[in-house]
This record gives structure tokens, C-alpha cells and sequence, in this order.
């Protein structure tokens, strides 16, 4: 089933590192028009996750951005350097006694200075595949969103073109009717004008007049391009751009069956149909 180029999609990961979320949004655009947002830690992942957004999302604008929070700190996650932290305190206190300062050492500020302090070195490889595991889980989601979508469209589609299957099964059935008012109406006027015609010659151009005038061919064309449609739009592949190419075709047609029209309840199907694949083609847009 085709799938619609908008979606959205957001998962969330706890961990001992901290906290991993990843929103995705997508929109229409003629091709894949990806942007990825990574935190400074996880930067160098960007070429791995283009890789695997690539692979899931073949057409649409798509922003995604990761976002992390390392862990809290505490006393699991801080570390004192005991040989600094001392080297610092006595520091302290022979500045303290050069200057003739007194009271005790306060702790707050030995906590303070540089290298006292240490953080654990992240965990840069068991972040990094967390967050790779959870794009994994974002894309699926995003891809049932969009799928979710291309459902809607695909009714819409399937609704306008059985109602052109309608219309060109009803220029069907007029197409005798439509000859034989075109012979009445040249003969009627060639009465009307008291013109001495020889009847093996009228008959020649009325022949001419009417091939010129059928839209048989027009008619099994739409009838093909609907059949196609239809295949076209349960595949499974990006299909957006072949429906595209579709709609042309479908709008050729008409067209063509608007400029042989002679008749004012088909020049009216005829613009019902146009705007049945109007419809169409700004729904086709959305497909992927």
C-alpha cells in the first residue's frame, strides 16, 4: 500500500547514561531532503543514522533530531582525587598562614577547584548504540504513521477513479448517440442552407467528420491508465513519482476529449472528469 510522505514520531530511552529521545518529522518534497540534529557527543553517529533513515524513507522533507541528557550526578557518578583534594586543603592553609588568616579549611572550596571534582568518562559506545537502537524504533514508527496516512489518501484516490470509471463507461454508451446527433445536425444544416450536395459526399465527410470526432481511442487509454492506477497504488514501493506521471496522462486525455466534444452534456463530464483528476493529482502529491 502506498505510504503518505507526512508523519510524525517521537521515542524516549532511559538508561544508567541518562535519558535518549528521537523526534522525526516528515513532510512532501519531490525527493529525500533529510536534516538530522545530533548532541556534540554523538555527532560522529550522523553517517550511520543517514544510512538508516535512507533506508526506510525514500521521498519527503524530513527532520530529525536526537536529544540527550546525561544521568544526574551524585555520589555514584563523581569521583574525588584524594591526592589533589589534600594538595589542595594544604595549600589552603600555608596561604591562610602566610597572610595571617584563620579558621579551618572549608571543604566547598577544595570541592571547587579544578581536577578535585572528576566526572566518569561517558560511556560514548553504549550511548551511541542505544540511540541507534531507538532511530530503529523512531523509523518504525514514522513508517506506520505515514503508512496510517497513505491509507486516507489511498480511499480518496480509489473514490475518484471509480467515479472517472463512471464517466468513461458513460461516454461509452453515448458514443453511437453522439455520431448519430453529429450526422443529424451537418444534415440539418445542409438542408438549411438549400445546398445541392451529392449524397455519396456527404456521407464521405460525415465518415471523416465522425473519425475525426471519436473518442474511442481516448476513452480505452483512461480505461488502461485506471487499470495501472489501481496496481500502481497497492505496491508496496515509492510509487509517488509513477502516480504522477500517471495524472499527466489521465489529464492528457481529457483534454483531448474536450476539444472533440460537440455535445454539452459531454462537455460537462468532461469537466467533471478534470476535476476528478485535479483531486487526484494534489493527493498524489503526498505519496511517497
Amino acid at each position: 500500500m502506498a505510504r503518505s510522505m507526512t508523519g510524525f514520531a517521537r521515542r524516549e530511552a532511559r538508561g544508567d547514561f541518562g535519558v535518549l529521545v528521537w523526534e522525526m518529522r516528515s513532510v512532501n518534497h519531490r525527493y529525500l531532503d533529510m536534516s538530522l540534529r545530533l548532541p556534540e557527543e554523538l555527532r560522529a553517529l550522523e553517517a550511520e543514522c543517514r544510512e538508516r533513515v535512507a533506508a526506510q524513507v525514500k521521498r519527503g522533507k524530513l527532520d530529525g533530531q536526537l536529544r540527550f541528557e546525561p544521568a544526574a550526578g551524585g555520589k555514584s557518578s563523581l569521583q574525588v582525587d584524594e591526592d589533589r583534594a589534600r594538595a589542595v586543603g594544604n595549600a589552603l592553609v600555608q596561604v591562610a598562614g602566610l597572610i595571617g588568616a584563620s579558621g579551618p579549611v572549608n571543604p566547598a572550596e577544595v570541592l571547587r577547584w579544578p581536577g578535585v571534582v572528576q566526572e566518569p568518562a561517558l560511556d560514548v559506545a553504549a550511548v551511541a548504540q542505544s540511540a541507534l537502537k531507538l532511530l530503529d524504533q523512531a523509523l518504525t514508527d514514522l513508517g506506520a504513521a505515514r503508512g496510517r496516512e497513505g491509507e486516507r489518501t489511498a480511499a480518496m484516490l480509489n473514490d475518484r477513479a471509480r467515479q472517472i470509471a463512471v464517466i468513461v463507461a458513460e461516454l461509452r454508451t453515448r458514443q453511437g448517440a453522439m455520431t448519430a446527433a453529429l450526422r443529424d445536425k451537418l444534415r440539418a444544416r445542409v438542408e438549411e442552407l438549400k445546398a445541392q450536395v451529392d449524397p455519396q459526399r456527404l456521407e464521405q465527410e460525415l465518415v471523416m467528420l465522425a473519425q475525426r470526432l471519436d473518442v474511442a481511442e481516448e476513452l480505452d487509454r483512461l480505461g488502461s491508465h485506471l487499470k495501472e492506477f489501481e496496481t500502481t497504488l497497492q505496491s508496496d514501493d515509492a510509487v509517488g513519482r509513477r502516480l504522477d506521471f500517471l495524472m499527466q496522462e489521465f489529464n492528457r486525455e481529457a483534454n483531448t476529449l474536450g476539444s472533440k466534444s460537440q455535445d454539452a452534456a459531454v462537455t460537462q463530464q468532461v469537466v467533471d472528469l478534470k476535476v476528478l483528476i485535479e483531486q487526484m493529482r494534489e493527493q498524489v502529491q503526498n505519496i511517497e
